[in-house]
């Protein structure tokens, strides 16, 4: 099968940066850097600083049975990410993406501001971004 690659763009305008093959980053390597990042941000909010979370979904006046429910979920679509077979990391990624929806809804419908927010829509791009490249890897080239 055909590497597949997303090219990375110069600095610096007249550049033969784009022409040297080091500087080519192929999409399975993408994905798994974008897989590690996306892991490791829900590890970090959920496990380091998962008082924060309690008292975010306290604020919220949301349930401790939902903010459990959310914690498995999102640990269990995280490891999907870690997956051989690229459905498997789609899915993971697009139960993230869901779940960063709700989490997106619910801070609009309590008028959250805009920083507040933006956590969860940069997951959620990232777990479209993921959801992407498995879709393209997927496809036969």
């Amino acid at each position: 099968m055909p590497r597949k690659e997303i090219r990375l763009f110069a600095i610096y305008g007249n550049s033969n940066l784009l022409d040297d093959p080091r500087m080519t980053i192929t999409m399975p390597l993408a994905l798994e850097i974008l897989s590690i990042l996306v892991f490791g941000s829900i590890i970090f909010v959920w496990g380091i600083r998962y008082n924060n979370i309690k008292d975010e979904f306290k604020h919220f006046k949301l349930p401790n049975w939902l903010r459990d429910l959310v914690g498995i979920f999102k640990f269990s679509f995280a490891i999907m990410l870690f997956n051989e077979n690229l459905e498997v990391v789609r899915l993971g990624a697009l139960g993230i993406a869901v779940l960063m929806i709700a989490a997106l809804l619910t801070h609009v419908r309590l008028k959250s501001d805009a920083p507040r927010m933006l956590p969860s829509f940069s997951l959620l791009c990232a777990c479209i971004a993921i959801a992407y490249m498995c879709t393209q890897l997927l496809i036969p080239a």
